[in-house]
Parts: structure tokens; sequence; C-alpha cells
């Protein structure tokens, strides 16, 4: 059975930022079974005799598991690319953060999830992409010397539970 532990950012200058209690990646497989058909938005389809196998949702969604975290989304500024306030992310922290990606990142001792892009110019800044018709407004944060920041991660995955019961 898996340990929960709760998790700590070190911060140089700051206090440790507390984050989300998340369970330690199991070493033991958790296999679901995969139907190797994709599911039509239309009419339905008997799916039994297309059973493929089975699918470990660990060892699709976790490449390096001692670096990997769960952490608990809180706001809007995301839902542009899919990701909605309580959802969790996969944040893997052995990852090189590249322009595109969805990064973790710590900006005056606070986390914030944004996307990392370059600018034709060459300057880096961290992007909130908000859904369409969000009238909040979420200025890019640069990136450079004058601004104390860390990129603490880099997200490889959401995970949204639907209705229960």
């Amino acid at each position: 059975m898996p340990i929960v532990c709760s998790c700590y950012v070190p911060y140089a200058g700051s206090m440790p930022i507390p984050l989300v209690r998340v369970k330690t990646i199991a070493a033991t497989p958790c296999p679901l079974r995969l139907i190797g058909r994709r599911v039509p938005a239309g009419f339905p389809s008997p799916a039994d005799d297309y059973l493929e196998g089975e699918l470990d949702l660990q060892a699709y969604l976790i490449d390096h598991p001692a670096a990997t975290f769960l952490l608990t989304v809180d706001g809007p500024s995301m839902e542009g690319a899919g990701i909605l306030s309580g959802d969790k992310v996969i944040v893997d922290r052995s990852l090189s953060p590249k322009p595109g990606r969805i990064v973790i990142g710590v900006v005056h001792g606070e986390m914030t999830i944004k996307r990392l892009v370059r600018s034709k110019s060459g300057q880096h800044a961290l992007v909130a992409e908000p859904a369409a018709g969000n009238p909040a407004s979420y200025p890019p944060l640069p990136i450079d010397e004058a601004s104390p920041f860390e990129i603490w991660g880099v997200v490889t995955g959401v995970i949204r539970r639907m209705e229960r019961g």
C-alpha cells in the first residue's frame, strides 16, 4: 500500500511551500482492461469483441516515479489548455523545461502553472491560457534576472474525475 506523505518545495530565502498531499508512486502495477477501439461520439458500438489487453495507468502516465508528483490546480488561468481548477496535474521534476511545455514555476515564492514561451527576441515568459471569453487578465510573467524565479517541474499529464455514483 502506498504511503501518504506531505511534500514541500524548498525555495532559497523563504519558507518551504506546501504542495498537496500525494501518494507515493506504488511499485506494483495497476492494470485496467484496454479496449483496442476508439469510442465514436455518435452511434453506440459493442466493445467486447475488441478487448486489446490491459493498460497500467502508472506505466502509461509516469516515466520517472522518483521525480514525479501530483499537484492540485487552483484557478482558471489554464482552462484554455484543458486544465481546470481542481484537476490533478502530473509533474515530472526530472524533465528539462522547453518552450511550449506547461510548467510549474515558482515566482516570488509562489507556485504557478503556466506555459513556458519564448518570444522572437529570445525572452522567456510564463503565459496563462484562460478559456475563451474569460474576462480575467493574466499578464505574462517575464523570466529574467530581476525576477526571483525557478521552474519546479514539467507538467506531463492531467487527471480529472468525472461524476461519481
